[in-house]
């Protein structure tokens, strides 16, 4: 008897971790939810045309209008700056946030960049939004993206896509240049974030 209690309260123990490190889901957009795509040069889509850049991938392959607010040399700060007036221009339903690039070539606290990425959650949380975090990798051979994208995405209990555009940028053939990609880059962005928002419940 004291063995089969064992193995209930083991079993149920297991059942709780689980559920606990269980990725964070998103709720379904509606057809007409707004997407936001929010970052640098990497959401604008420097490198590429803007018809192919990720945004207006991700738009024809979700069949959601997808709104491309990446601004090219927007670091963490500036985002913080012209976030609310995006939000109160198209108030979307989700927001795919990806900064922290130019903060890393311009060799910023990384203590700072993350503090900016928890306030830019916070904003736009606070307006309604769901946020999806993008990492990008550090600027140099073999940097993945760094760790404080993993613990915003943890602390803050956010879907974290950080794989995708270090993919990317190591090989040569998806690059418009050392740190851009170009349109079949960008199309792979695009169709990994399709896959990510089906995986994550949003489509």
């Amino acid at each position: 008897m004291l063995r089969a209690s064992r193995l209930f309260f083991a079993v149920c123990l297991a059942v709780l971790l689980a559920a606990c490190e269980r990725a964070p889901t998103l709720p379904k957009l509606n057809p007409h939810d707004v997407i936001v795509a929010f970052g640098d040069s990497l959401t604008h889509g420097t490198g590429a045309s803007s018809d192919t850049a990720y945004p207006a991938v991700l738009a024809s392959l979700t069949g959601r209008t997808v709104i491309n607010a990446g601004v090219p040399g927007d670091t963490t700060d500036t985002g913080l700056q012209r976030l609310p007036a995006v939000l109160a221009e198209y108030r979307p339903r989700l927001v795919l946030l990806c900064l922290g690039g130019n903060d890393m070539l311009r060799k910023q606290p990384e203590a700072a960049t993350e503090n900016n990425l928890r306030l830019l959650v916070r904003t736009i949380r606070a307006s309604g939004a769901e946020v999806v975090l993008i990492g990008v990798p550090e600027p140099k051979p073999f940097g993945g993206a760094p760790d404080f994208y993993a613990r915003v995405a943890r602390d803050m209990r956010l879907p974290l896509e950080d794989g995708v555009f270090d993919a990317v940028l190591k090989d040569n053939r998806l690059k418009a240049d050392p740190i851009h990609a170009n349109a079949e880059g960008y199309r792979m962005v695009a169709e990994r974030l399709a896959e990510f928002l089906r995986e994550a419940g949003a489509l």
